[in-house]
């Protein structure tokens, strides 16, 4: 009998033979050893040392001794030489590396791998390193995003052993000569996007040597485009070519080398400036998958000089080859042409392999047809910013594969179709903008994965109701505004299946009370319920459920109640309260409102004391009751730029201390504010807007209001502001409107007024369109104003008190009047060409009407009224064909009026009244008629005559008085035959008298005896 041998040392040899074998064949990951080669770890940590910011930790893991374990790093696992270094940037809308490239990498030998893309890693002088060109074994190399300058190194052209070079993104590289390319025989991808290539005219030939080529990247390269044309075309390999956002403008040869490749699936043609028609040059291409000639609108300019019907979808050609179709982009060209024709013109073999259709911003007409259901594999669908009509077809349910659908800015009628809700993988349906009506299908519930639902700006109606909501459980965006008769009713404790992100239901009714399934709704970031007739107090669950939400609106309502006393936990950007009946004080504002506007309420108290929003720039407070007196804190809000607060009851002076870098509008009208000018304002040198009218501001107007360079708008009305206009006041020479009306001003009117040009455009920009901007070009300026102008004014014009909102930056207009200014009318005023309204009324002006007053074709309102003017009216005032208005009288005119055109035209009902109270004047339409020599006698009578004094007509009736009965009682004293026969007449005319009275009463008497 044998004795038993132990099996265990037998099994440990075994296990651990097996072990070797496998980790030397490949069972170790990284390396043959275990751990890399110590040469490439140094290579490696020395990389490490040229990095000086890691925010994203990719090299956090670069510790220990086998770097093949490291982050990025993968080793060849029989020998553990490095092979790859994989650091591309996560996030590249974030900083990632930063730093200097090493050349200690070049010892990395046997690297055939490399993606440092979007950090912000540089080379020796911001260049690409040129020791790049020495890693001999590099087959993948990608550069794109590093913000490298300089030329493109050609000792890349060295990598013969490249097939993947992407260089793109590169803003501040350049190249003059790709020669280098013709040395990489295996290239097959190569990314040169945004790299300025523009000194090289043969490039198409330089790329037709690298045969090998499957991809090309040019975007945005300035790209040379003269020589389009090939001897012989050998990118036979070409599968994907994009050529975009470089500028041919060349007319389009069918000989150019990009029609050539006939194995082509991806063409990208955006935006290269495609001038002609394509005719046949796409009809080999029978494999190709996605063309994109989006934004060519160029095409059109160039052929018909606007975009117009001659402009078809005929340019683009014949693809009834492309039956392999899958993605077609003809967005942004303005080609004309209808749907219905267009549609049957894409090849029929390619309708079940069509995904995505981009027709977006062009000129297509008729109705989407029925026939688009046949396209059974479109997910993407955008056919908007058209002119199409008709109705949105029941044929779309066919489309099941639809996950964006955009029809906005058409004039689509007739209802939302139901066969909507069998698109159940639908994420976006954008639909405003359109003329569709009737009441929106409760089967749009079956669009559970409708993230995405906009139906604004329509004729919607009906009533939208629980069951509309009820499967949509991805909805983020809702928006339904802008329906007037679209009523959201839902039962008060329903619970909505979604969290919306973006609310908005402005010009909707959701009246009366305030909806409560928002309570839920704490995701929401922008919401508008503004004009949605709510008549309800705002609950309290409103502030804390929207504490997130960036923008609110909730204006134009019959909201009551008032405002948690602090706002401070809110993370609001802009709040909009306006038209309420709001009441309490105004409250500490959120530290991060940029925009607060809470007019037209009836909010009472004084003003915080602590506004407590650092970064506000636009707070609109007009039409309340606030009093008391501006807070010093808010002198604090530095970045102010939109200040009303008109129409309150405030009080006091207005504090210096005032934010004076960004203040653009300032308007505090209407309230009982006193002092002097504010001398802040003269360091406001962005102002555009001041109203500072209907106060109690007093003193005399400084020099340095000409300081205020881009002022537009300066109303200083009805005050009691003294002493001269400023002759600076001409130095503002963007003002379109000026009223220093109702003060107490004195002296003359200053001359150089046509230096204020604003008054002398032919056109005025909206400003209300956007931020605020202010740009001069020659004598063109534009301006554009985000908020204001919501306010209305009351102007004087027309004889009459006139109401004035968005219309107001339009009207250009001086208004002087209700002051003591004397002396003339300047003539420089007739070179205010712009000028619409203009009122010099109740002055005490003296002098002529300038003659050619008849220049400034855009008056509408003249009012030169209760001065001491004299003269002749001008004739050339028949010549203001826009002339509404007309008010002369009270003056010391003479002479003929002027008649002929508009002056016909005027005060219909009573026309003498535009030239009452002018003794001198004659003719139509006062009743004094002008004889043959009237005209030279008034003349001579206007020349020779002082002007009339107010003093002098009573000292001259009683001189006239008392020298006349001096005359007659010195010749009946000293000449006795005028005496005699003068009491002889009076003796006789009392007898005749007397009988007269005397046989009368005779007679009288005897009538009452009878």
């Amino acid at each position: 009998m044998h004795p038993r041998s132990n099996p265990l040392p037998i099994l440990l040899t075994i296990i651990g033979t097996i072990l070797f074998i496998t980790g030397g064949a490949g069972g170790q990951p990284h390396g043959g050893s275990g751990v890399c080669i110590t040469t490439e770890r140094a290579a490696l940590l020395s990389f490490k040392k040229g990095i000086t910011s890691d925010p994203a930790n990719l090299l956090a893991s670069w510790r220990g001794q086998d770097c093949c374990q490291w982050r990025g790093i993968r080793c060849n696992n029989k020998t553990g030489h490095v092979t790859k270094l994989q650091l591309r940037n996560p996030n590249p809308y974030m900083s990632a590396l930063s730093g200097e490239i090493s050349p200690s990498l070049l010892s990395l030998e046997y690297l055939e791998h490399m993606d440092l893309s979007s950090n912000s890693l540089t080379g020796p002088h911001g260049c690409i390193p040129q020791f790049l060109g020495s890693m001999k074994n590099m087959k993948y190399l990608n550069l794109s995003g590093i913000p490298f300058t300089g030329g493109v190194a050609p000792q890349l052209g060295n990598l013969s052993n490249l097939q993947y070079l992407d260089l793109g993104r590169q803003y501040y590289l350049y190249s003059a000569d790709i020669t280098w390319l013709t040395n990489l025989p295996l290239l097959q991808y190569l990314d040169m996007s945004y790299v300025n290539l523009s000194g090289i005219a043969d490039w198409p030939q330089k790329l037709n040597m690298v045969p090998s080529l499957r991809v090309i990247r040019l975007t945005s390269c300035s790209l040379d485009t003269t020589n389009q044309s090939l001897s012989h075309f050998n990118l036979t390999n070409l599968e994907k070519l994009d050529l975009s956002l470089n500028n041919f403008n060349h007319p389009i040869v069918s000989s150019w080398w990009f029609w050539k490749p006939t194995g082509l699936k991806y063409l990208n043609l955006h935006n290269i400036g495609l001038i002609g028609h394509l005719q046949d040059s796409l009809e080999n291409m029978t494999l190709l998958r996605v063309l994109d000639l989006s934004n060519n609108y160029q095409n059109c300019l160039a052929l018909t000089g606007s975009p117009s019907n001659l402009c078809t979808f005929e340019m683009i050609g014949n693809l009834n080859n492309l039956c392999s179709l899958e993605i077609l982009d003809l967005s942004y060209n303005y080609m004309s042409g209808d749907m219905t024709i267009f549609t049957g013109r894409l090849p029929q073999c390619s309708w079940d392999k069509l995904q995505h259709l981009n027709l977006d911003s062009n000129n297509l007409t008729g109705t989407l047809p029925n026939l688009i259901g046949h396209f059974i594999s479109l997910s993407v669908l955008v056919i908007s910013n058209n002119n199409l009509t008709g109705t949105i077809p029941a044929g779309l349910g066919n489309c099941t594969h639809l996950t964006i659908l955009d029809l906005y800015c058409n004039k689509i009628s007739g209802s939302v179709p139901t066969e909507i809700g069998s698109l159940s993988k639908l994420t976006s349906l954008d639909l405003r903008n359109n003329n569709l009506s009737g009441g929106v299908p409760t089967q749009i519930g079956g669009c559970s994965n409708l993230t995405f639902l906009d139906v604004s700006n329509n004729y919607l109606s009906g009533v939208i109701m629980e069951e509309h909501f009820e499967g949509l459980i991805s909805l983020k965006k809702l928006d339904l505004s802008s329906n007037k008769n679209l009523k959201v009713t839902v039962n008060r404790d329903w619970f909505p299946p979604f969290r919306l992100e973006y609310g908005n239901f402005a010009n909707c009714q959701m009246a009366p009370l305030f909806p409560a399934w928002l309570q839920q709704q704490f995701q929401i970031s922008h919401l508008d319920m503004s004009s949605t007739y709510l008549k309800d107090k705002i609950p309290e669950w409103f502030w804390l459920t929207f504490s997130q939400a960036i923008y609110i609106d909730i204006s134009d309502n019959k909201l009551s109640g008032s405002l948690p006393a602090h706002l401070d936990g809110m993370a609001i950007l802009e709040l909009n309260l306006s038209s309420n009946l709001l009441t309490g004080p105004v409250p500490s504002l959120p530290r991060s409102i940029i925009t607060l506007d809470i007019s037209n309420n009836l909010f009472s108290g004084k003003l915080p004391l602590n506004f407590g929003a650092p970064t506000l720039a636009t707070l609109i407070m007009f039409s309340n009751q606030i009093g008391g007196s501006i807070p010093e804190s808010m002198c604090k809000l530095q970045g102010l730029f939109d200040l009303d607060l008109s129409s309150n009851l405030l009080e006091g002076e207005v504090p210096e201390c005032f934010p004076t870098e960004s203040l653009q509008f300032l308007v505090l009208s209407n309230n009982s504010f006193s002092g002097i000018f504010p001398s802040f304002l003269q360091n406001c040198i962005t102002l555009l807007f001041l109203d500072l009218a209907w106060n109690q501001f007093s003193g005399t107007l400084p020099a340095s209001i000409g300081t205020m360079t881009n002022l537009h708008f300066l109303r200083l009305s009805h005050n009691t502001f003294s002493g001269n206009v400023p002759p600076e006041i001409t130095h503002l020479s963007c003002l379109q409107f000026l009223d220093l009306s109702a003060n107490n001003l004195s002296g003359v009117i200053p001359w150089h007024l046509s230096n204020l040009t604003g008054m002398t455009l032919k056109s005025y920009q909206d400003l209300t369109t956007g931020d605020v901007i202010v740009t001069q070009s020659g004598n063109i300026i534009e301006i554009t104003v985000a908020s204001q102008f919501e306010e209305e004014w009351s102007i004087i014009t027309k004889g009459q008190k006139l109401r004035y909102g968005r219309g107001l930056q339009y009207f250009v207009s001086i208004d002087f009047s209700g002051n003591f200014l004397t002396g003339e009318i300047p003539s420089e005023i007739t070179s205010l060409c712009s000028l619409i309204n203009l009122n010099l009324s109740s002055n005490q002006l003296s002098g002529k009407i300038p003659n050619n007053i008849g220049i400034v074709h855009s008056l509408e309102s003249l009012d030169l009224s209760e001065n001491k003017l004299s003269g002749e009216i001008p004739s050339s005032l028949s010549s203001l064909a826009s002339l509404s208005y007309l008010n002369l009288s009270y003056n010391n005119l003479a002479g003929t009026i002027p008649s002929g055109r508009q002056l016909d035209t005027l005060s219909a009902d009573n026309p003498s009244l535009m030239y009452i109270g002018n003794s001198g004047l004659c003719g139509p339409p006062l009743k004094r008629n002008c004889s043959t020599n009237d005209s030279s006698i008034h003349t001579n009578h206007r020349s020779n005559r002082k002007e009339f004094e107010p003093m002098s007509f009573p000292f001259g009736l009683g001189l006239g008085l008392v020298v006349g009965l001096w005359t007659v009682f010195c010749a009946l004293l000293f000449k006795k035959t005028w005496r005699i026969a003068y009491f002889q007449l009076f003796d006789k005319l009392c007898d005749r008298i007397y009988v007269f009275v005397a046989v009368k009463w005779a007679s009288l008497t005897k009538i009452d005896e009878d």
